[in-house]
């Protein structure tokens, strides 16, 4: 009964503090895409939140789902993009001549999107962009409720903000349009496609790319939170 409860002391003791998980490496053999390599992060919180605790996948379905939006040559922009679980298919969906702009704040998630940019190269495109999509450049306050940094956002918009905001740190932000505009005017006309996953910021995202939305009429897909609807 003592070891239980020390046992039960350690463990919730060792879920306050940080700790850096790696990733790995698996492979996925798609019906229409062949073999695809997919690096999974490591934090537990990407595996006890699927069934059977075999982490993000790629599967064609979800590839296919993304092709109904877009085509060959487009470019795609995932905000929020976290490992790359959604910046893979969308960017598979565009094809190698298109390109996905993947953008994540959270340097601990960002190592795993930066490896899955590296992989499947003869097939897809991603640019990894490590920085928060926000109204105006500057720094800003990411909030996790997570001391190992699973998941978060912006602070102030954070959902249950209370509760997920608890540990913090320091990030950069760009106004996105101007990015794009400054950094890759070629694409601007190109975007077909933005998936917004930030945490109840994803109004406060849509709001800075007017033009882009005005000209391109690109389809949306953004999460939502009850308070935010």
């Amino acid at each position: 009964m003592i070891r239980y409860a020390f046992n039960k002391i350690r463990a919730r003791k060792e879920r306050r503090q940080f700790k850096e998980f790696g990733f790995k490496i698996v492979d996925f053999l798609l019906s229409k895409e062949g073999k695809i390599q997919y690096a999974q992060w490591l934090h537990p919180a990407e595996f006890s939140n699927h069934p059977g605790n075999e982490g993000n996948i790629v599967t064609q379905e979800t590839v296919d789902f993304y092709r109904q939006l877009v085509k060959q040559g487009d470019t795609v922009i995932d905000v929020g993009a976290h490992e790359g679980d959604t910046t893979v298919p969308m960017a598979l969906a565009v094809g190698k001549t298109g390109i996905a702009l993947a953008l994540e704040p959270n340097p601990h998630s960002f190592k795993v999107l930066e490896a899955n940019s590296r992989l499947n190269r003869e097939r897809t495109q991603i640019i990894p962009l490590n920085f928060a999509a926000t109204a105006s450049d500057g720094e800003f306050i990411y909030g996790s409720g997570d001391p190992s940094f699973g998941n978060g956002g912006i602070v102030g918009f954070t959902h249950n903000a209370n509760r997920n905001t608890r540990y913090q740190f320091n990030v950069k932000g760009k106004n996105l349009e101007h990015f794009i505009s400054e950094t890759y005017p070629d694409l601007l006309h190109k975007i077909a496609l933005i998936k917004i996953d930030a945490e109840d910021y994803d109004k406060e995202i849509i709001k800075t790319l007017p033009k882009v939305i005005r000209e391109n009429r690109p389809y949306l897909i953004t999460e939502c939170f009850g308070p935010s609807t």
